[in-house]
């Protein structure tokens, strides 16, 4: 359809008079070729000869003469046909008119950038400028205009590109604050929990050493009861005799004075009403969770042969000969790994481990039914919930690993473990921040677990540290 409609505009352009810019009238062609009504071309010659000597042609400009233009009765038939079918001349043709001169906008002008007529061509704004043909001019910026799509498709496909990237860090970013904020949520629960369990175990102890204070006080005040009923006995005997007749008097009167000498007030025990220095509220994570800090000792019995443990089993690291030890079953004889002594049926239980500045390592719990032979995949699946360091990344070791953003380097790691709850806390305890935070459901017994790492040519020589429990400390306040 639109190939048929430009067909017909160019058809109508055919029978149409470049300055009337209507259907011929009496059309005439003159030497050129070209064609014109004859009043048009006439008028035209008319008002050329007023303004200069010689004539024009008003479409391709060259000089002509008067009498050199002669009728075109084949095109004025044509002219006819095309009238009965009622084709009027198209409504471009009408718009492409100069405003000024109201001819046919033929032209372009390169200074200026605009559409012109032939008039305004012979004008003092454009007699110095460079004029072509408009068809020519539009070809010409029609090749620049494509030689600029590319470019700008390749800044569109950049920008897209950069968008695309945008969106993505949007959605990391809206990821990473609703994890953020989930973990300040869980945490405050968390501490929200504790916090009420330590209100409750603060009033029972208030309320028991209000109990016992409360009953040494009252049997201070019934000792001093009983002595003053017994002083006030004597006093009123002594008084009744004092009225007596010498011979009543006497009688008995050594025995009324020395019962009167042995009467001596028995001060009450001295009872502080000063109360303990117990009742501190932690508002603090990491002082809340030391309520239930547990000593933990390594168990040497499930130590790989190539680990050393130290003497009081608090610290161990990769030797550098394998030892000669019993294949017991519970020692693990593939992976560098050895076990807490201490197992955990339940309760909370919190430690610490000295990680210092080692390069590689791993801690967690683990079930203590895991195999001990062979190679293993630390994940919960497998009874294994731990966070390692490798290459200077942290990763808590879930069934598709989670790279773990660590602000500052921790040299001393805390691990949480809530058995009823279900859940293993690591903390980084050098700026108190959580790590990460497993939520499972546990049955068994559950064990502390190590792996200090290669020696890396010494540079992780150093042992994993079991931090000692501080005086501090409640100690384990769980069943």
């Amino acid at each position: 359809m639109a190939a048929a409609g430009e067909l017909a505009g160019s058809f109508q352009d055919e029978v149409t008079c470049s300055v009337c810019l209507e259907y011929f009238t009496e059309p005439v062609t003159i030497e050129c070729g070209h064609n014109f009504c004859r009043a048009c071309i006439t008028q035209h010659c008319e008002q050329w000869k007023r303004a200069r000597p010689e004539l024009s042609r008003p479409q391709c400009r060259a000089q002509f003469q008067t009498g050199e233009f002669r009728p075109n009765t084949q095109l004025n038939n044509i002219v006819q046909m095309i009238k009965q079918l009622r084709i009027k001349p198209g409504k471009e043709q009408r718009e492409d008119l100069c405003e000024r001169h109201e001819e046919r906008l033929k032209l372009f002008c390169e200074e200026d950038g605009e559409a012109i007529c032939w008039v305004c061509e012979k004008s003092r704004a454009h007699k110095t400028h460079t004029v072509v043909p408009i068809e020519e001019a539009a070809q010409d910026y029609k090749v620049k205009l494509q030689g600029a799509l590319g470019p700008l498709r390749k800044e569109l496909e950049q920008a897209l590109a950069l968008t695309s990237k945008e969106e993505k860090k949007t959605t990391e970013w809206q990821t990473k604050v609703k994890n953020k904020r989930e973990t300040i949520a869980g945490e405050f629960n968390k501490l929200h929990t504790l916090l009420r369990e330590e209100e409750q175990l603060l009033l029972q102890r208030l309320e028991e050493e209000e109990r016992k204070t409360l009953q040494r006080l009252q049997e201070n005040v019934t000792k001093l009861s009983r002595q003053s009923s017994s002083l006030q006995q004597l006093i009123t005997e002594i008084e009744e005799k004092c009225r007596q007749t010498a011979a009543e008097l006497l009688k008995d009167v050594k025995s009324t004075l020395t019962r009167s000498q042995s009467m001596k007030l028995q001060e009450p025990e001295a009872i502080s009403t000063e109360l303990k220095n117990m009742y501190k509220i932690s508002l603090d994570m990491k002082e809340t969770l030391e309520r239930f800090w547990v000593d933990v000792t390594l168990d040497p019995d499930t130590a790989n042969p190539w680990l050393v443990l130290s003497e009081d089993r608090k610290r161990v690291r990769r030797g550098d000969t394998r030892q000669d030890l019993p294949n017991n079953p519970e020692r693990f004889d593939y992976c560098g790994f050895v076990l807490g002594a201490e197992g955990f049926l339940g309760g909370r239980r919190y430690w610490e481990v000295e990680v210092g500045d080692k390069t590689s390592w791993d801690l967690g719990v683990c079930r203590e039914s895991v195999s001990r032979k062979g190679p293993v995949t630390l994940t919960p699946r497998n009874g294994y919930w731990a966070v390692w360091l490798r290459d200077g990344e942290y990763t808590a070791l879930t069934s598709s690993m989670t790279p773990l953003p660590v602000s500052v380097r921790p040299s001393r790691v805390g691990i949480f473990l809530d058995y009823e709850a279900g859940e293993v806390s690591f903390y980084n305890v050098t700026d108190r921040s959580q790590l990460f935070t497993f939520t499972d459901t546990f049955s068994g017994t559950l064990r502390p677990y190590f792996y200090p790492g290669y020696s890396d040519g010494g540079k992780n020589a150093a042992a994993l540290i079991i931090c000692p429990v501080p005086a501090q400390a409640g100690g384990n306040l769980c069943p």
